[in-house]
């Protein structure tokens, strides 16, 4: 066997310790990798930035549009109540706009049954008509006290005839007093709120005014509410 110079052996050393080529292959591949990352990278950002700033927007929505959902819920309540009468039916429409808290409490004493049974305890000829549980006759020296103050006072298209109202309302749910007017009320002062007006069953309204009545403008006869039927439309 022929040997080998140490001068060959030193040369074939540094050949196997010299550096190894990349290949061009492997620098494109590396290239690619790294770009994909950083385009990857920048994808998610823009993800999350876009979602961070549409949240915000949604909750500045949220707050600029409370009133819109306030109105919604509104006009999803019923707009007419049908008060079936003794003498008929008579029905109301509601003034959501003006009296939304009376109109509010109004239609949950509804559901809740609170005017099924009420009667109509006093009648006062050409004024008003009373309605409640509670039939107290110590306010109805109020009410004629009234008639006559008012009947020296023009008319105000605000409380006209055939409108439905209720007196000042307390904590206690009896005593919530309804009325209706059959002659206008030109003064309606704070203990009286109107909220409705009739826009059928006048006919029944003229009924229970003509029942004949005590001196003390209490009616003879029972006459009052058999339920109430709220009505989304007429």
């Amino acid at each position: 066997m022929a040997r080998i110079k140490p001068q060959a052996l030193l040369i074939q050393s540094k050949k196997k310790k010299g550096p190894t080529r990349i290949s061009v292959t492997t620098i494109l591949f590396c290239s690619l990798i790294v770009l994909s990352i950083l385009l990857s990278l920048i994808t998610t950002y823009k993800h999350w930035s876009q979602r961070s700033r549409g949240q915000t927007g949604t909750g500045l929505s949220n707050f600029e549009n409370v009133d819109e959902i306030a109105d919604s819920k509104k006009y999803d309540l019923p707009g007419y109540a049908v008060l079936n009468t003794s003498k008929g039916n008579i029905t109301i429409e509601l003034f959501k706009d003006g009296s939304p808290e009376i109109v509010d409490q109004f239609l949950d004493l509804c559901q809740k049954g609170h005017f099924k049974g009420m009667p109509f305890h006093h009648v006062i000829k050409n004024y008003v008509i009373l309605g409640g549980h509670s039939q107290d006759s110590g306010g109805i020296e109020d009410w004629t006290s009234k008639r006559k103050f008012h009947r020296r006072l023009p008319t105000s298209p605000k409380h006209e005839a055939f409108m439905l109202g209720a007196t000042k309302i307390k904590e206690d749910s009896k005593a919530f007093q309804l009325f209706i007017t059959t002659a206008p009320i030109p003064d309606s002062n704070d203990k009286l709120y109107m909220f409705g007006r009739v826009i059928k069953g006048v006919d029944g309204v003229q009924e229970i005014e003509e029942v004949d009545t005590d001196a003390h403008y209490r009616p003879k006869s029972p006459v009052g509410i058999i339920n109430v039927i709220l009505q989304q439309e007429i």
